[in-house]
Order: C-alpha cells, then sequence, then structure tokens
C-alpha cells in the first residue's frame, strides 16, 4: 500500500510562488513515478507535472511549462511541486498521485494507483 500526503498549500497573491510536498511511503526503499493533478471547483481533474522514478525526466502541461518544476529527494521519499507566477484560474485543490509501475501515460488519471488527499491552493488577483 502507498501511502500520499500533500503539503504547502495556502493562499498566496498572483505572482507569488508556492512549494508543494507530496511525502511517500510504501514498500521499502522503492520509489514511484508521481504525478501532480489540480482541480477546481466543478471542473475536472487536470494533468499539471509528473516526475519519473528516478526524477530523471519530467513532464509539464502546456499552461504551467516554464513557470512549475517538480522535483525530488529519494532520500525522503518526497517529491516537490515549484509553482511560480501564480495565476488565480490555478485555484485548486492539487493532488499528488503515484504509479506501481511507470506507465505509457503520465497525464491520464487512470494511470496512477494511489492518490494523497489533496491540498489547497487559492491565488488571490
Amino acid at each position: 500500500q502507498v501511502q500520499l500526503v500533500e503539503s504547502g498549500g495556502g493562499l498566496v497573491q498572483a505572482g507569488d510562488s508556492l512549494r508543494l510536498s507530496c511525502a511517500t511511503s510504501g514498500r521499502p526503499g522503492s520509489l514511484y513515478p508521481v504525478g501532480w493533478f489540480r482541480q477546481a471547483p466543478g471542473q475536472e481533474r487536470e494533468f499539471v507535472a509528473a516526475i519519473s522514478w528516478n526524477g530523471g525526466e519530467t513532464f509539464y502541461s502546456d499552461p504551467v511549462k516554464g513557470r512549475f518544476t517538480s522535483s525530488r529527494e529519494n532520500a525522503k521519499n518526497t517529491v516537490h511541486l515549484q509553482m511560480n507566477n501564480l495565476q488565480p484560474q490555478e485555484t485548486g485543490v492539487y493532488y499528488c498521485a503515484a504509479q506501481l509501475y511507470t506507465s505509457a501515460s503520465t497525464s491520464c488519471t487512470r494511470s496512477y494507483d494511489y492518490w494523497g488527499q489533496g491540498t489547497q491552493v487559492t491565488v488571490s488577483s
């Protein structure tokens, strides 16, 4: 069983930055590909970013490319999402999710096996 806990959300103004963290636990010494998704009220869950199991490869949706960066600290089983120049329309609940095995799809919710509870990000204008 893989458990994920997001943290780092909060209230910021447009143009500010936030750094989210996703602490993972599961098989001892194991690492998992991790994706980031966000969901605004009444909206579909949207892919944001993903990072490979060893951190060697990252993926980003077009709206966040160049502003968001995903990284990981393997020794702490923690994945980070640095979000710069946040905009009000990016307000929502941000989730991290883990794949037990590397999937051909990094952006599809169905490709992920475990999900965190989410952390609220609110961006005011």
